[in-house]
């Protein structure tokens, strides 16, 4: 039987702080981008995805994103039967559509520590992962639904890539690899480093917040001591599956937005506000 990519994870446990005093006491995942926080965008994508399980790792003052997606009954009460009625409508179909299970990361030990605090929500199965605060859009099919073909085509784990300016490698994981298959898009990972200053980078193509990742990927992550900033990168874990020939890392079609700026969060906005407004013409 084929594995099939139903659960995904949120991370969602950071402080935010490049957004006080805004992310203060509101989670930045709960953000709007327009009138939508930006964990919905990314279960919206996780549900077109065939995803009907997400797990949802919070920490601290992240209460509002379990409220979130909970029905308010005093509210639909409220507005029930007014011209307000169809705000809420698009949010309840997602609560109908999928499952929510939460637990916190205690503390903040890097982004594998996040995802290896999620294993007990996960289990032993292939999941997906999104960072809320990476924002993708696509006209067709959403940037995981595309992941998830390529996961079922080679069967291990599966990165989302983009080309970053040389200058920008030192913000993220940085992979290096060989086309696979004739394609344009598709590589087999050989090497992959956290944050590596320009000089050092294997490459210009950085990994995005979009993972498929196969279960075994919680054993080497309890392994894998702490890197870069003395955290537990998931780079690192993704390093020794690669040395396997078990990482692929996939240029996608669409736009990423780095909602974990000031200056992506406001690129979003505006280009939704174009989006939608076209829509409405």
């Amino acid at each position: 039987m084929k594995n099939v990519i139903k659960k995904c994870l949120f991370p969602a446990a950071g402080y935010g702080t490049r957004f006080l005093p805004a992310t203060k006491a509101m989670p930045k995942e709960m953000l709007p981008v327009l009138t939508k926080p930006l964990i919905q965008y990314g279960v919206e994508e996780a549900i077109s995805a065939g995803c009907e399980t997400m797990a949802i790792v919070t920490g601290r003052g992240k209460r509002a994103i379990e409220d979130h997606f909970d029905i308010s009954y005093e509210l639909e009460h409220q507005i029930k039967g007014t011209s307000k009625e169809h705000y809420l409508s698009e949010i309840r179909e997602v609560i109908d559509k999928c499952t929510f299970s939460y637990t916190r990361q205690v503390e903040m030990r890097g982004l594998g520590h996040a995802i290896l605090t999620g294993e007990t929500l996960i289990g032993e199965e292939p999941f997906a992962v999104i960072l809320a605060d990476d924002l993708c859009y696509s006209q067709s099919t959403s940037v995981l639904a595309q992941m998830v073909k390529v996961y079922e085509k080679y069967n291990c784990c599966v990165v989302a890539i983009e080309e970053v300016p040389k200058e920008q490698t030192s913000k993220y994981g940085v992979i290096a690899g060989h086309l696979v298959d004739g394609r344009e898009d598709t590589y087999r990972v050989e090497t992959m480093v956290e944050k590596p200053d320009p000089k050092d980078a294997p490459s210009n193509l950085a990994i995005i917040g979009r993972y498929i990742l196969t279960p075994d990927i919680f054993d080497v992550l309890r392994d894998t001591k702490p890197g870069k900033g003395g955290e537990i990168q998931i780079t690192d874990a993704l390093l020794e599956m690669a040395k396997k020939g078990k990482v692929i890392a996939y240029k996608f079609e669409g736009q990423r937005f780095d909602c974990g700026s000031v200056e992506g969060f406001v690129r979003a906005t505006n280009h939704f506000y174009s989006t939608a407004t076209e829509l409405t013409k």
